[in-house]
């Protein structure tokens, strides 16, 4: 996450305080975890979100720093870099140097950790010193919730999951009201695996993560995930009929109406609507920032247009870009 500025609230209740201001993000993982009504999140989402998070942990820790509360809380879609973002520094520390004794969130607290704050609450010394392995097994958490859609909080703290949690993760992969379970999914059960080791001394660290055969695997969005997730760029559906593509002068005419619609939200950069497949019909519209874009989102979606309620979704501006259009997003 960016960091405009560093400033001293001297009016706070408990006396001066430090405030760090940060850049405005959008949906958290948190929020898109309760949309998924318990089906689960796509593996589109889950794969960038763990490569996205991965890639900051991966640079932290290079660093020398343990984030130390990872969580879906404190996980954000930035809809300007079309990337997830890891926020909240509170408990942070220097690895070899942790001046915080009661570090990460119930359910997503490393077992070292656990064990730290307990005999912390006792006055006792750990042998034990958290490392940066406490953000991988946070992470494996996550990623096992957004893959089953259920929070697992109860789950890993049952003397079940301790004596085998291995076990558990294939069951939650093998279940039928899984919605992702139809998908061959056993390099992202591989990757959660690695990350949920018992001893921190066998945990995949971030950068050996990121090598999981799991991020060789093409994914594509599903329609959920681009209504979702806001881009600079919008995309139209429902809008135009084969005729009207047919037609060249009916063609242009509807071009420029929608052109004249979309800029009321902004300046548009672009305007695209292809003739064929893929994405043949489809309206792609590209604002010069996401705020325009989300602007356009909320009142564009089911206006009529020509007859037709309009469908109003993002679209990843890196596909955009390459000219990459999905053509199957159902």
């Amino acid at each position: 996450v960016t960091l405009y500025g560093v400033f001293t609230n001297h009016y706070s209740a408990n006396g001066p305080s430090r405030c760090l201001l940060l850049e405005l993000l959008d949906i958290s993982v948190s929020e898109l975890l309760l949309h998924s009504s318990n089906q689960g999140c796509s593996m589109w989402m889950i794969q960038h979100c763990a490569r996205d998070v991965l890639e900051a942990l991966a640079f932290l820790h290079h660093k020398g720093y343990v984030h130390a509360d990872l969580k879906p809380r404190n996980i954000l879609w930035s809809a300007e870099e079309e990337c997830f973002k890891l926020i909240d520094f509170g408990l942070s520390f220097k690895e070899g140097n942790q001046d915080v004794k009661y570090i990460q969130t119930d359910g997503y607290r490393a077992p070292e950790a656990e064990l730290q704050n307990c005999l912390a609450q006792a006055g006792l010394q750990s042998d034990t010193e958290c490392t940066s392995a406490v953000d991988l097994w946070s992470l494996g958490i996550v990623l096992l919730e957004m893959f089953s859609g259920m929070k697992l909080k109860h789950t890993v703290q049952s003397q079940e999951w301790k004596t085998n949690s291995s076990a558990i993760i294939d069951r939650i992969f093998a279940s039928e009201g899984v919605v992702n379970s139809a998908i061959p999914a056993y390099h992202l059960r591989d990757l959660i695996k690695s990350m949920l080791h018992c001893d921190q001394g066998k945990r995949a660290s971030a950068e050996k993560a990121l090598c999981s055969p799991f991020f060789s695997i093409p994914f594509a969005p599903h329609i959920e995930d681009l209504v979702m997730l806001p881009t600079p760029v919008l995309r139209l559906l429902n809008v135009l009929s084969d005729a009207s593509l047919q037609c060249e002068e009916e063609y242009e005419d509807i071009l420029e109406d929608i052109r004249e619609e979309c800029q009321k939200y902004g300046p548009v950069v672009s305007l695209l609507i292809p003739k064929e497949n893929p994405g043949k019909g489809q309206v792609f519209v590209e604002y010069a920032n996401a705020g325009d874009s989300k602007a356009a989102q909320k009142m564009l979606t089911g206006k009529i247009f020509d007859g037709k309620f309009v469908v109003a979704t993002f679209y990843p501006l890196s596909a955009y870009k390459r000219g990459y259009l999905y053509q199957n997003l159902l």
